[in-house]
């Protein structure tokens, strides 16, 4: 549990009983508490004095506990609140974090829950980032007459400012997307970032993390789509001794080892439906029970999860929970693919060349305007790990302090039309490396492609399609899910058993 700060607290309930133990609780660890039964006296006490905590109940006497929420953000109020929502009330509980709550906890109230979700907003109110909580999306931020925070002139944290130069660009979405991870740092809010693959959503969330007063703590990252079906919960959640064969010890998961931090859940689209529910669960009680265990342990958790996938097309598909989608989503990031944001490009080449290099020990080399010029007309469906790749070969084929077109391979090297001499001309390409005319249908010709590769990789390997996914770099269900979709005819005596 966070380390104690005493504070002042206002405790708003309008059972009696419940406001005398919360208070004893929190004398007990040298707060200052005062309380109100509903809201009338509760903004008697706001109007007269400032706080450092809120803790307020959903449904009081003379209306909700969100309304006292949304006045304090609109006149700017700097108290964390905490929102005490009905047992198992996920709208509630998803509302009162867009209103701006630092954190909700659900009844019956665990008083361990409470004492630690108020240490974790003082220690969020100690963060430099004391701004509150935005729910705004990147784009809302740039839609004419969208809200503005007034952000606190102290600077992030030295992590923080790290991890926000690590990603790279001065284009108007990367603008917009650092402004918000800034602002939603110190928020419990869960995060959902969308976006391409190769975008750098894990970069996001790292940021996510290192603005926060989580920073200390752990980031742990998880690719949901690349763990066995049949080993998910065991990862997730632990695993106690003798639970199956071959549990020969205990150990803890993932939300076991971020705890204090933040899990990040990548591919979190990839999910498998029974997962989905218990996610839920443990993200809606904060409670987690190991395979094998008998009893549930308290995780202090924040929850960042990324996608390529989308999740709103999902959910009427059925491939997706919508109470999860709702309770993932509270606030969105998205990040933009390369092509819409290419006055980065130079900005981000350089830095990707500068870390390749540190990472081999190698002189940074420059880039020739003629090869930057060269990536500016790429597509980069891959965007900046595609990127990345193309900047690794250049640099194991260069044999010079400069990058040049020719680099990067064939397809790059210059032709005379573009002023470059006859003997740097390169071969002229076979059939095979004639970029296609482009197809009236993209998304079939796309489909064509893939169902063409999977083909041949799963008559090379016998139509097993264990052997064909590690080929292909893909998991067992990510094979099961593009055979499906691609409608491909499997023989009947497949040797995978899957």
């Amino acid at each position: 549990m966070p380390e104690s700060i005493p504070a002042s607290v206002l405790v708003v309930d309008d059972e009696p009983d419940l406001r005398t133990l919360y208070e004893l609780t929190l004398l007990r660890d040298g707060h200052e508490v005062v309380s109100a039964p509903d809201l009338t006296q509760a903004r008697e006490w706001l109007a007269q004095r400032r706080f450092d905590v809120l803790i307020t109940d959903m449904r009081l006497p003379d209306g909700l506990g969100l309304e006292l929420l949304r006045e304090m953000t609109q006149t700017q109020r700097t108290e964390k609140c905490i929102v005490i929502t009905a047992y198992g009330s996920a709208d509630n509980a998803v509302e009162s974090l867009k209103a701006g709550a630092f954190d909700y906890l659900t009844k019956p109230v665990d008083l361990k829950q409470l004492r630690a979700a108020v240490a974790s907003a003082l220690l969020s109110q100690r963060h430099p980032l004391v701004f509150r909580p935005t729910t705004v999306t990147t784009q809302e931020l740039s839609a004419p007459g969208a809200p503005t925070r007034q952000l606190s002139s102290a600077p992030p944290p030295p992590s923080g400012v790290q991890a926000l130069q690590r990603i790279v660009g001065s284009s108007a979405s990367i603008v917009q997307i650092k402004s918000l991870i800034e602002k939603v740092a110190t928020s419990m809010a869960p995060v959902l970032i969308l976006g391409e693959s190769g975008t750098g959503k894990e970069l996001v969330a790292r940021a996510v993390h290192e603005c926060s007063h989580r920073a200390q703590g752990p980031f742990v990252a998880v690719n949901c789509g690349a763990i066995p079906e049949n080993l998910i919960e065991a990862e997730f959640f632990g695993v106690r001794k003798g639970a199956f064969t071959g549990a020969a010890q205990d150990r803890d998961g993932y939300f076991h080892a971020a705890q204090g931090g933040t899990l990040f859940l990548d591919e979190i689209g990839d999910l498998p439906l029974a997962m989905q529910a218990k996610l839920l669960r443990v993200i809606q009680e904060r409670r987690v029970r190991a395979l094998g265990g008998v009893q549930e342990d308290h995780v202090d958790v924040r929850v960042v999860s990324a996608t390529h996938r989308d999740l709103s097309a999902l959910v009427p598909a059925g491939e997706f929970r919508q109470d999860l989608y709702y309770r993932l989503n509270v606030i969105e990031v998205r990040t933009s693919a390369l092509r819409d944001r290419r006055e980065d490009l130079p900005a981000l080449t350089q830095a990707l060349l500068q870390r390749i290099c540190a990472d081999s020990g190698q002189a940074t080399p420059t880039i020739s305007a003629q090869a930057l010029a060269w990536l500016q007309t790429r597509e980069l469906p891959g965007n900046v790990r595609e990127l990345e790749n193309l900047l690794q070969r250049a640099l194991a084929l260069s044999s010079s302090d400069s990058l040049e077109p020719k680099d990067f391979g064939d397809t790059a090297a210059p032709t005379a039309s573009n002023g470059f001499a006859d003997s740097q001309r390169p071969a002229a390409p076979s059939p095979e490396t004639v970029p296609p005319s482009i197809p009236a249908d993209l998304q079939s010709y796309l489909d064509q492609q893939e169902r063409e590769v999977l083909l041949k990789a799963l008559k090379e390997c016998n139509f097993n399609r264990t052997a064909a996914a590690a080929r292909l770099g893909l998991n067992l269900r990510q094979m099961r899910y593009r055979i499906q979709r691609l409608g491909i005819a499997m023989p009947s005596d497949e040797t995978d058993g899957g």
